[in-house]
């Protein structure tokens, strides 16, 4: 039986459903960080939750995608490359929402956090039972409210997630419990990769195969038009 692709389209168009959703939210928060809307994007649930299906989505699609590239016998060459693209543009988050947010710039956002969990899954976890997994799971999704500790509420520290308040940062994605949804997204599709098999809509399985790029250039492009637009308005 020959080894199953390493890619499919119904996994990069449900990851392109997840862009979609993620722009449209972030278009709405710099509408507001404008000042052309009123919404609290910290504490609003509507907003709140919906960070978090979105989220939920990306590291779900990410646990699936290393399945099918652990099943498809991806070379370590391929994976190092990705992953250092990854935690390559996780630098340039930084760095750029520094300049933008100096007070609440990201240091551990979901791109940082896809770079370790993607580290984690690559480096052992691959090797262990669907049930000790789906245990890892419940575990990583249970610790924050089980074991919050305030030494994890450091810039060095908050990474882990044990943290007894949220930081204040523009994103913050820590490797607990947001591993928990990873590897559900990884114990699934290993267990059924047929799932992903059959047709999806194209445009989004094509956005969802660029997906890392698109994350790059949305906001600056959004952020640059609302600029143009707020100076064309202003003259």
């Amino acid at each position: 039986m020959p080894a199953p692709a390493s890619r499919s389209d119904r996994l990069d168009a449900l990851r392109g459903l997840a862009i979609v959703w993620m722009a449209a939210f972030h278009f709405s928060f710099d509408l507001n960080h404008f000042g052309w809307i009123r919404q609290d994007f910290y504490r609003d649930p509507v907003w709140t939750w919906q960070r978090t299906c979105i989220v939920s989505l990306f590291l779900f699609c990410a646990g699936g995608g290393q399945a099918l590239a652990v099943l498809a016998g991806q070379g370590a060459r391929r994976f190092w490359r990705r992953w250092a693209q990854v935690a390559g543009c996780a630098l340039l988050v930084s760095a750029g929402s520094w300049f933008m947010f100096p007070n609440s710039w990201i240091s551990f956002g979901v791109l940082h956090g896809i770079a370790v969990m993607l580290l984690l899954l690559r480096l052992g976890l691959p090797r262990l039972p669907a049930p000790v997994l789906l245990g890892l799971a419940a575990l990583a999704i249970a610790a924050p409210s089980l074991l919050q500790s305030p030494l994890f509420d450091t810039r060095w520290t908050n990474w882990v997630g044990l943290i007894t308040h949220k930081p204040v940062t523009e994103d913050y994605v820590p490797v607990l419990p947001w591993l928990g949804v990873m590897l559900l997204g990884f114990v699934v599709t290993r267990a059924r990769p047929a799932l992903w098999n059959g047709p999806a809509p194209r445009p989004l399985a094509v956005l969802g195969r660029w997906s890392l790029s698109f994350y790059m250039l949305h906001q600056p492009v959004l952020i640059g038009a609302l600029m143009a637009v707020q100076a064309l308005k202003g003259s």
